[in-house]
């Protein structure tokens, strides 16, 4: 992986990360991650999303006037919404109806215009596709992440409901971590949500401040001293 490549990378999954950085996307993301399966659609659809709009806008942005480029970028973007929207009612059509509206306001998606107009539109498309890939992925995983974590204390279990998303088969995913589990209401409401995303965004900020001070002591100490050098005529 070139070194462009790898800043793209680490930029989407942890440096630049559109929930924990950006905080862009915080509405969906604390109102549907009550639960694994739900936080897995909406992150799936938001990827699919940013693949397709970043893909797009790059291939035609040399062709896009300046003067009406935010209104194209929204159209490209609600084309790509209309089809995941359609997708996800042929073949997960009850975990669409659980997501709702939070699968259409995917085009007022503030991470998903912001990619397009700050790197799509700049950068050729394969650079692009892999910026959309790596941020989708790195909200994916936030969402992820906050979803075990609010199913796991409100409910006592994980990967609850998956065959809503991955067919009958995945109905055995299911792991309960404690029996007749009375739940933690707090935990599924919107403030468990705030809640734990302040947690996720409070650990992200130490790990950095831990690997920064890795990094400042593994630099070689420089020399204090002052050499001095005699020159002669």
């Amino acid at each position: 992986m070139s070194a462009d490549a790898r800043k793209i990378a680490l930029d989407g999954l942890w440096n630049n990360n559109p929930a924990l950085v950006q905080l862009l996307g915080l509405c969906p993301l604390l109102a549907v991650t009550g639960s694994v399966v739900n936080a897995i659609g909406l992150g799936v659809a938001s990827t699919l999303v940013l693949l397709g709009s970043n893909l797009t806008v790059s291939a035609f942005r040399k062709f896009v006037p300046e003067s009406v480029r935010l209104p194209i970028f929204v159209m490209i973007i609600a084309s790509f919404v209309t089809a995941i929207e359609l997708l996800m009612q042929a073949f997960a059509y009850e975990l669409y109806l659980i997501l709702g509206i939070f699968i259409p306001l995917i085009v007022t998606n503030c991470a998903i215009m912001g990619r397009a107009d700050a790197f799509a539109c700049k950068n050729t498309v394969g650079a692009s596709v892999l910026d959309g890939l790596m941020m989708g992925l790195g909200f994916t995983a936030v969402l992820v992440v906050l979803g075990a974590m609010r199913e796991a204390l409100g409910l006592g279990t994980l990967f609850a409901d998956m065959q809503l998303l991955f067919g009958p088969a995945a109905e055995s995913w299911k792991i309960t971590l404690i029996d007749d589990y009375k739940g933690f209401l707090f935990a599924v409401l919107p403030p468990g949500a705030f809640v734990g995303m302040g947690l996720l965004i409070a650990l992200k900020n130490v790990i950095d401040s831990r690997l920064e001070q890795r990094r400042q002591q593994q630099k070689p100490e420089s020399d204090g001293g002052v050499e001095r050098v005699r020159v002669t005529g």
